[in-house]
């Protein structure tokens, strides 16, 4: 009999522990307006900072959107790509994470922050702040950013590249995409939804000249992309060139709009992960939809954008709230 108990009390706790962790999963403990009370003027201080920095550098729109998907996708939405390491052997030093920028930018709103209202708004927080601010800053559009999250204290170099459960390769196929972001509880709509930030940014030649030069190692192209937009790459991108960057969306890079949609429709794609999006049925007629009278894709983005800053949070007394980004307190 009290083997039978110990077994129920067994199973018990783990329909407990499961179901806080699903919990814990799907952002429970994050809201809206979480620091009406705490820190009234967080989002317009957030926003104000933001607004500056746009009016002289509006090529940080790109890495500072990019810089929550890096967060999100590695232990949650913790604020652990902003931690530094003494020995390089954080997140923000591993390879996908190199060509990051706007570190001081965050550094700049938690100053802000921290004379406002010291020890309150999180950097995890910060991050998706900003994240919503130079979207709507490059004419993108505006979503309510659910706040509460708290600051992770583990930050490993390994955690970005570990097969499957790292960050997704810009060379992934539509299978390892779709996977990665089912990992993380988000949908296929989801990942086409978030492709779309492609829309501003740049990347380094080196993410993408092996479709130039050398596909298969036989000196071929990448005979999915259209062989005209391969040619005006060509003149841009060398091969084995380290530090030319090339537009995301060439002519519109600097403003959040639907054109990657209709570039990637027309194997204009940059990256092999831009182009797989036209290998799976629902993400393909998804970029057709987007660039179609009657567009979703605004709306939709903020929806994903809010789904993807669920993942994983820290929430309640789970955590801290870092008096400086870059290290733990």
């Amino acid at each position: 009999m009290a083997g039978g108990m110990n077994l129920f009390r067994f199973f018990m706790l783990q329909i407990i522990v499961l179901s806080l962790f699903t919990l814990h999963a799907e952002g429970q403990g994050l809201k809206v307006g979480f620091y009406k009370k705490s820190c009234p003027q967080a989002e317009v201080i957030v926003s104000k900072v933001i607004s500056d920095v746009m009016a002289v550098a509006p090529s940080l729109s790109g890495p500072l959107l990019r810089m929550h998907f890096h967060d999100c996708f590695i232990r949650g939405c913790d604020g652990s790509v902003l931690l530094d390491s003494p020995t390089n052997q954080s997140e923000k030093f591993s390879p996908p994470n190199l060509s990051l920028r706007g570190f001081n930018i965050i550094d700049r709103v938690k100053v802000a922050l921290e004379k406002a209202c010291p020890d309150v708004v999180s950097c995890a927080d910060i991050v998706a702040l900003v994240a919503r601010d130079v979207t709507v800053a490059t004419k993108g559009p505006f979503w309510e950013v659910e706040t509460g999250r708290r600051d992770g204290n583990v930050s490993l170099f390994i955690d970005p590249i570990t097969p499957v459960t790292g960050l997704p390769s810009f060379t992934s196929n539509i299978s390892v995409l779709k996977q990665s972001w089912a990992l993380r509880g988000l949908s296929t709509k989801d990942l086409v939804v978030l492709s779309g930030g492609h829309t501003i940014g740049i990347s380094h030649c080196s993410s993408f000249d092996s479709r130039l030069y050398n596909f298969t190692g036989k000196g071929d192209t990448d005979p999915t992309m259209d062989p005209n937009y391969i040619a005006r790459l060509k003149l841009k991108c060398k091969p084995n060139d380290q530090t030319t960057f090339a537009e995301l969306d060439p002519g519109s890079f600097k403003t959040f709009d639907d054109s990657y949609f209709k570039l990637v429709t027309k194997r204009r794609g940059l990256l092999q992960s831009d182009a797989a999006l036209l290998d799976d049925p629902e993400t393909r007629a998804y970029m057709i939809q987007a660039t179609s009278r009657g567009s979703t894709f605004f709306k939709d983005f903020g929806v994903s954008m809010v789904n993807m800053g669920r993942i994983g949070v820290l929430t309640g007394s789970q955590g801290e709230v870092r008096k400086v980004c870059t290290k733990s307190n």
